[in-house]
């Protein structure tokens, strides 16, 4: 769980196969906390960084709390409530529950989901959020998922578009970032994969509450791309950055979106619309594998700049793999993998030898989607390794392998469980 020795790291690097690393572009990040754990009911705090000693081991809960033994049982009584591979007493097992808690106390008492607790962190993205109803419908929350779904319906602009991201009181952007289309089928997946889990009359309710967010988003995404005949104008993407050209995490969400819409509407029995969208998904598919798939599925047409977000075209996110991304997924973990052993976002990202947790976990799910577990595994295991000494996933790992930046990350967390939900479930 904590990080290695810098000479322990390198030798990693090279048997991974990664190049020699200069040091000449190293950038030192610092750790924003341990982990965030309960110092009361509803009272989630930043652990500071060497404090791991105050939370309660295998907990998220602090040993000066206010009511610890309840909170602790309430933990347990929660996790109990789990899919059975979570429970395991194993490795796996132990790294699912980890995960689980994490994305727990970043869940806010109103039910809302933010990225990390740390200030710049304390917000909803769709896309994060998405992930976590996700990874809590794999492991058997399903009440936490569908809480994620209807905010997200909730703060939907009227025209069916999402803005980067939201107060978790759902009063709006808590700054001019630009609005994101990739939020759009981030969504509409949230929504499927919490009806889907959903049975009998109360997921016809759910659906019928999502419905208007479906539409809207669907909508939009048909008529940016003449209903899957072309691709999209550019639009930011989880880079969150200006783009001029498209990019690959853009489109690829809308895919995934268009297919998991069909599975809301037919839960209305909307047969015709259910319809239109899965065609307009089939059709935009293959025209982002015509386009992309030649070029090894970069991040931009025309460029040789891999991206992490190729992932998003494999299962679970869609039912199958377009041919030769299997490969593209190997190929650009290695060119975009960092000294530590984890990748940047993409190979033209800066390079300051950081790896990022997210874009990793993106990867080993990749190769479970694939069918590649023992490469899927082995992301786990890297993942598994560079935690924080309390058991949190960071969003960063610096050269030396360190964890940095926020910790618990949700994001991350959310990809773990869903891998290991591939892999074991």
């Amino acid at each position: 769980m904590r990080a290695s020795g810098v000479g322990a790291v390198l030798a990693a690097g090279a048997a991974l196969g990664v190049d020699r690393w200069s040091g000449s572009h190293t950038v030192s990040v610092p750790l924003y906390g341990e982990t965030v754990a309960l110092e009361a009911p509803g009272s989630p705090v930043v652990v500071g960084v060497g404090r791991q000693g105050d939370v309660l081991p295998g907990t998220r809960v602090l040993r000066s709390a206010r009511s610890a033994d309840e909170l602790v049982e309430a933990e347990r009584a929660w996790l109990d409530g789990s899919a059975t591979w979570v429970l395991a007493d194993d490795r796996w097992g132990r790294l699912a529950r980890a995960a689980l808690l994490d994305l727990r106390v970043l869940t806010v008492p109103g039910g809302e989901h933010v990225a990390g607790w740390s200030s710049s962190w304390r917000y909803v993205w769709p896309r994060d959020s998405s992930h976590a109803a996700a990874a809590f419908t794999a492991t058997g929350h399903v009440d936490e998922a569908r809480r994620i779904a209807l905010f997200l319906a909730d703060v939907q602009r009227d025209d069916g578009w999402f803005e980067a991201r939201y107060r978790p009181d759902g009063s709006g952007p808590p700054d001019t970032r630009r609005r994101q289309l990739d939020g759009t089928g981030w969504a509409i997946w949230a929504a499927s994969t919490a009806v889907s889990a959903t049975p009998g009359n109360a997921g016809m309710t759910l659906a019928a509450a999502l419905r208007p967010m479906v539409e809207r988003g669907v909508d939009l995404v048909l008529g940016l791309t003449a209903s899957g005949s072309r691709l999209p104008a550019p639009s930011p993407d989880y880079w969150e950055v200006p783009e001029r050209r498209l990019t690959l995490g853009t489109v690829a969400p809308l895919v995934v979106g268009l297919h998991s819409a069909a599975t809301v509407l037919r839960r209305l029995d909307l047969s015709a619309a259910a319809e239109r969208a899965t065609s307009a998904a089939t059709s935009l598919g293959q025209v982002v594998a015509a386009a992309y798939g030649p070029q090894g599925y970069p991040r931009h047409l025309g460029a040789d700049d891999p991206d992490a977000a190729l992932a998003i075209l494999a299962p679970p996110y869609v039912a199958s793999a377009p041919p030769g991304l299997a490969d593209a997924v190997a190929r650009s973990e290695a060119r975009m993998r960092r000294p530590a052993g984890g990748v940047a976002p993409g190979a033209g990202w800066t390079d300051d030898g950081i790896s990022w947790t997210p874009e990793t976990a993106l990867l080993g799910l990749a190769h479970a989607g694939c069918g590649r577990s023992g490469d899927a595994y082995r992301v786990l295991g890297w993942l598994d390794d560079h935690r924080t000494g309390a058991g949190s996933f960071p969003e960063k790992v610096l050269w030396d392998g360190r964890p940095a930046s926020v910790a618990p990350l949700g994001w991350t967390a959310a990809l773990v469980l869903m891998t290991l939900a591939r892999l074991r479930a």
